[in-house]
């Protein structure tokens, strides 16, 4: 009922390096994605935090699309004055850009 069951030869002592070379490639994707992917990304949050500790009373900003002068600043939020007397309060992280002063009055 049951045939004979024959061994498989051993592997020979150079096995170790082919799983290395099949590894290579896989380790060499993660390499070119760390460089293309995650390092320009982890820069780009780190520039935006510094702006955010930047941010004065005055600044011109947008946030949330929405152009605006900085009028009043606390930890986690800010007052944007978009219009004569119009102002609304936003998260401090959803400022996305810096503007140069003189942007709003150029924009009227």
């Amino acid at each position: 009922m049951i045939g004979t069951a024959y061994a498989q030869a051993a592997g020979s002592a150079t096995g170790g390096g082919d799983t290395l070379m099949g590894m290579l490639p896989i380790i060499l994707m993660f390499v070119i994605m760390y460089f293309i992917m995650i390092r320009p990304q982890m820069r780009k949050a780190k520039e935006h935090k510094t702006m955010l500790e930047t941010l004065q009373k005055g600044d011109e900003v947008v946030a949330v699309g929405i152009l605006g002068k900085i009028t009043r600043l606390s930890d986690n939020y800010l007052t944007l004055e978009i219009a004569p007397n119009v102002t609304i309060q936003v998260q401090k992280a959803a400022v996305t850009t810096l503007l140069p002063k003189g942007t709003i009055k150029d924009a009227q």
